[in-house]
């Protein structure tokens, strides 16, 4: 792409970073096929996953901006690469929980699929080197990570998040059981969702059959990931955003 400058600013697991050319504002996020689990100790490439995940998480963004919810995205460029505006990203990932399942029931007494009212919320550290341990809010501020307004904030604009995206899925046949987002602060220092909301960081449920069609089908050493998320992504585009992407051909 021309407007892409071939400076990579950033690698993650399974996203690239790029600044746009002529744009200090504007980065291009690009969805790699590359899938990683288990704190990085199961890792495989497959093919349209990234595509997958960068038009679900574009879609579930516009609904966001749509219930007036801040985000980074500006629109999809290509089926796995989007122009968003560029961030200070915050090192926390704020996961909301709506029933106990994964680490929650390995970690406390939950019991199994219980349904969480209100949504459990928690803060993890993003820090590879400290195995992203769960955070309270004496040691956020401690560390200076966030301050308590901004902390309170970001709880407010997560329920929120819960509340449009659970209405928006369940209305597709798909259950929110928990996700994973994060949040920067743009130019004007607004704070902001970014990063991704897909089936990488999410877990999707079948509303009928509880079927898996998240990233835990990777966890269990399953087959059938990108089969999974190639059916999210028919739920919840639109007939004409498929055909715009031409989805069945990606």
């Amino acid at each position: 792409m021309t407007e892409i400058k071939k400076e990579l600013l950033y690698t993650g697991k399974a996203k690239d970073v790029y600044k746009v050319d002529g744009e200090d504002d504007k980065v291009i996020i690009k969805f790699r096929d590359d899938i990683t689990a288990l704190d990085g100790g199961r890792k495989d490439t497959l093919s349209k996953k990234g595509a997958y995940n960068a038009l679900i998480s574009a879609k579930l963004f516009e609904v966001l901006e749509e219930h007036g919810v801040a985000t980074q995205y500006i629109k999809l460029v290509e089926p796995d690469q989007m122009l968003s505006k560029s961030l200070d990203m915050i090192p926390l990932e704020v996961i909301c929980r709506n029933i106990a399942t994964g680490s929650l029931l390995r970690k406390y007494p939950f019991h199994k699929n219980q349904k969480l009212e209100p949504p459990v919320m928690q803060f993890d550290y993003k820090n590879d080197v400290y195995h992203d341990p769960m955070l309270n809010d004496s040691i956020i501020t401690a560390l200076e990570i966030a301050t308590q307004e901004q902390l309170d904030k970001i709880r407010e604009i997560t329920h929120v998040i819960n509340k449009v995206l659970s209405k928006f899925l369940i209305d597709k046949g798909l259950i929110l059981v928990d996700f994973k987002i994060e949040f920067g602060f743009d130019k004007d220092g607004k704070l902001v969702l970014g990063d991704e909301i897909s089936p990488d960081t999410t877990r999707l449920w079948d509303a009928e059959t509880l079927d898996n069609f998240d990233k835990d089908i990777f966890r269990k050493g399953e087959e059938g990931v990108v089969d999974a998320y190639h059916k999210v992504v028919n739920l919840v585009l639109t007939d004409e955003e498929k055909d715009k992407w031409n989805v069945e051909k990606i």
